[in-house]
């Protein structure tokens, strides 16, 4: 009898397991959604810069970064 109350909260497939499991998937799940939030926000700046409907301040933007530019009266301020 104590073999197998031992193993039911002990053992591979025990209580303390399923316990253990049960921080993973949640830790998973907001994984999860964390990364589904950073897709769709990619996925909203990819439309903005689709050549059907392409928006002239996303284009900006892009230009500006890929080509280090800026105009002459703006101040660029560097974050880390």
């Amino acid at each position: 009898m104590a073999y197998f109350a031992y193993h039911t909260v002990e053992g591979e497939r025990g209580v303390l397991a399923w316990l253990r499991l049960d921080k993973e998937i949640l830790a998973a799940e907001m994984q999860l959604a964390t990364v589904t939030t950073e897709r769709q926000s990619l996925e909203h700046r990819v439309l903005l810069l689709r050549p059907d409907h392409l928006d002239p301040d996303m284009l900006e933007e892009r230009a500006r970064a890929m080509l280090n530019m800026g105009r002459a009266d703006e101040m660029v301020i560097f974050q880390k």
